[in-house]
C-alpha cells in the first residue's frame, strides 16, 4: 500500500513557474512508478508526466513537454513536478498517482493502484 500527499500548488501568473511535491509513504513506496495527471473543471483527467521507480525513465505528455520536469528524490519516495512558463491551460487540480504492480504504462490512467486528494495550481492571464 502506497499513501501520497501532494503539495506546492497555488496561484500562479502566466510564465511563472511552481514546484509540486509528491511525498509518498508505505511498504511499496520505493518500488512505485509515480505518475502526475491533472483534472480541470469537466469530466476528462489529463496525463501529464511519469517517473518510474527508478527515476531512469520518464514521460511527458505534448502539452508540456519542455516546460515540466518530474524528477525523483535519493530516497525514492518524493516525486517533483517542476512547472515553468506556466498557461492558464495548465490550471487544474494535479493530482500525483501511484502504479505498484511493476509495469511502466505511464499514460494509462487505470494502471494507477493509489491516488494523492490532489493539490490546485491556478494560472492567471
Amino acid at each position: 500500500q502506497v499513501q501520497l500527499v501532494e503539495s506546492g500548488g497555488g496561484l500562479v501568473q502566466a510564465g511563472g513557474s511552481l514546484r509540486l511535491s509528491c511525498a509518498a509513504s508505505g511498504p511499496t513506496a520505493r518500488s512505485a512508478h509515480i505518475g502526475w495527471f491533472r483534472q480541470a473543471p469537466g469530466p476528462e483527467r489529463e496525463f501529464v508526466a511519469a517517473i518510474d521507480w527508478s527515476g531512469t525513465r520518464t514521460h511527458y505528455a505534448d502539452s508540456v513537454k519542455g516546460r515540466f520536469t518530474i524528477s525523483r528524490d535519493t530516497d525514492e519516495t518524493t516525486v517533483y513536478l517542476q512547472m515553468n512558463n506556466l498557461r492558464p491551460e495548465d490550471t487544474a487540480v494535479y493530482s500525483c498517482a501511484a502504479e505498484t504492480q511493476g509495469g511502466f504504462f505511464p499514460s494509462r490512467a487505470t494502471e494507477y493502484d493509489y491516488w494523492g486528494q490532489g493539490t490546485q495550481v491556478t494560472v492567471s492571464s
